[in-house]
């Protein structure tokens, strides 16, 4: 297991710990996976509205609200080509202010816009100042959708004057916000968990879309965290940043970064636990839970690829490094080739060999074994560079069930890495043959 991940999910269980229902036990510490997503930290509130930006009979835009202002951390995609909330939410991450909330509008993605989309981004938030009384630059905004497309400001800015009424704290208006942020997404996403900090008893919950143009550094993804834990705004961007390599940037859908990539967390301290200041048992609690809400998170993403049917893993063990280890289980999940084969279940094994001759990664095919595996066995296929003979019908088998993972081992040192991605199917040519239209 990876040495970043102290806690297990679903299919990936961890000898280091133990589970029982959704309670996970780790070195004396607890975690419980609870109802709910962004509002189920105490003092997060969230809405939802209709406001007609591009989709029409469905909700579209969502706020995420704490009176109490928080600690605010982020990571945002590495393309040359940032839409404008993104340049907005990175100045309040860099500038130290602390953050309020988020508005977030699905449908357009205010990208490639010019001055105009930076102005939409300060309609949205000094609307948000006029109605709920906070400073404009404490509020976050994103967007995503059609880039090149300019925003209808007075349909936004009518949206967070009908959405700042309706903020509550319920699990509902949580799981709202969260359908209203999808594009291409076939199912919303959320979780929220709790754990102890100190003897105080502290959430974190989150939600996320992201379905195409997935791919590394990071993905076409918005992700919002809430935490009523009190933490340095140094060490929560810390964690945020480990956390994010080997969550969020080891999944793939179709190999395309997007413009509007954005992770947020807030934490507005009103768990009252003794303020996290420096690393320790506690900064380490911490950075388990949020491990595990960005890796269940990633996960729901890429087994929600567009057109997707079935979850790819790729696990590889005994790497020579860390960063061997990734680059070779991204370059797996990445091939349109290794994709194609796992939606049509053939145990085809040279793609995900070839795939990682290509990586850059250097290694010796002699050493590596290679096995399929799901809920329906597990299959070695490849050892000391040869094909091993095998049942077709049990691969069939093997390959046929919703989650399959193929596992590597290098047996060139200790370090392991996992990514996820999707099969590649007809139904994502068609969706993205009409996405604008």
């Amino acid at each position: 297991m990876s040495k970043a991940c102290n806690y297990a999910v679903k299919g990936i269980e961890s000898n280091e710990c133990l589970r029982r229902g959704n309670t996970y036990y780790k070195e004396g510490n607890t975690m419980d996976i609870i109802n709910g997503g962004v509002t189920a930290a105490q003092g997060f509130m969230a809405a939802d509205c209709a406001a007609g930006i591009k989709y029409e009979g469905r909700t579209d835009m969502a706020m995420v609200f704490s009176k109490e202002p928080c600690e605010c951390a982020g990571t945002f995609t590495s393309n040359v080509v940032k839409a404008a909330c993104v340049v907005w939410d990175k100045q309040i991450v860099d500038s130290g202010r602390k953050m309020h909330g988020v508005i977030v509008n699905s449908g357009i993605a205010n990208a490639c816009t010019g001055q105009e989309g930076f102005d939409a981004c300060m309609a949205t938030a000094k609307a948000a100042e006029e109605i709920l009384g906070i400073p404009y630059d404490t509020i976050a905004v994103a967007s995503t959708g059609v880039i090149g497309m300019q925003l209808p400001v007075n349909k936004l800015t009518e949206g967070v004057r009908k959405m700042a009424p309706a903020l509550s704290e319920s699990a509902e208006a949580g799981t709202a916000a969260s359908r209203a942020i999808m594009t291409t997404d076939t199912v919303n996403k959320e979780i929220a968990v709790t754990f102890d900090i100190g003897g105080s008893k502290v959430t974190l919950g989150g939600m996320s879309k992201g379905s195409g143009m997935i791919h590394p550094n990071m993905c076409t993804m918005l992700a919002f965290l809430t935490t009523d834990v009190s933490i340095d705004k140094a060490l929560m961007q810390k964690a945020l940043s480990e956390v994010v390599k080997d969550t969020f940037n080891m999944i793939s859908v179709d190999g395309d970064t997007s413009t509007n990539d954005t992770l947020l967390i807030m934490a507005n301290g009103l768990a009252g636990n003794r303020k996290i200041t420096e690393e320790g048992k506690e900064y380490d609690t911490f950075r388990e839970a949020l491990f595990h809400v960005c890796r269940t998170l990633a996960m729901k993403m890429a087994k929600d690829g567009e057109g997707a049917s079935r979850l790819f893993t790729a696990k590889v063990v005994n790497a020579k490094s860390k960063d061997d280890a990734r680059t070779l289980a991204r370059s797996v999940i990445s091939s349109n080739l290794s994709k194609a084969a796992i939606f049509g279940c053939d145990a085809n094994f040279g793609r995900f060999l070839c795939a990682m001759g290509y990586s850059g990664v250097s290694f010796r095919q002699e050493d590596v074994e290679l096995f399929f595996e799901s809920k329906n066995g597990r299959l070695q296929v490849f050892k000391c560079g040869k094909p091993l003979d095998f049942d077709e019908e049990e691969a069939l088998k093997i390959l046929k069930a919703d989650e399959i993972t193929v596992f590597i081992d290098m047996h060139e040192g200790k370090e392991e890495a996992q990514a996820w991605g999707c099969d590649l199917t007809y139904d994502y040519v068609k969706i993205n043959a009409d996405y604008r239209s």
